[in-house]
């Protein structure tokens, strides 16, 4: 049976095992040393706008995303909500999972009033464009990132 609930501590270990489990996320992880991923997870936790979730099969996590609302004031004040850190287990690549991830967290964002739901990608995820577009995503944006450490 599969469940989507909010994660907790002691899922932080499996949660960065696949953010380390592609060829991007093994070179910007770092799961031998778990104290930053808690500390952030503290953080994210005590944040009422802020949901990260696991994906769990029978007992075994198998997919995460984090869902964040932000309140704003373009678009005639628009609530949106942020899609992150959307990963699922290798064993369960290719099985539906991450299109009910995106699905809970496309009700989840109408629950909170959001008009709209974004993300960004790395350029280098083609896989990962073509899964979105056929959820119905377009890539409208062009995002920009700086790196301040």
């Amino acid at each position: 049976m599969l469940t989507i609930e909010r994660a907790r501590a002691e899922d932080v270990t499996a949660i960065v095992a696949m953010l380390a489990d592609d060829p991007l996320g093994a070179a910007r992880e770092t799961p031998e040393d778990l104290t930053p991923y808690l500390k952030a997870f503290e953080v994210i936790d005590a944040d009422p706008h802020q949901h990260l979730v696991v994906a769990r099969r029978d007992g075994r996590v198998v997919g995460t995303l984090q869902l964040t609302v932000l309140p704003g004031l373009s678009r005639t004040a628009t609530t949106r909500a942020q899609v992150e850190g959307v990963r699922v287990h290798v064993d369960e690549r290719g099985s539906g999972l991450g299109a009910k991830l995106m699905e809970w967290a496309e009700g989840q964002a109408r629950e909170r009033g959001c008009a709209l739901l974004q993300l960004t990608s790395d350029l280098a995820r083609e896989d990962a464009h073509r899964f979105y577009e056929r959820l119905g995503y377009a890539g409208t944006h062009l995002g920009f990132k700086k790196r301040l450490t």
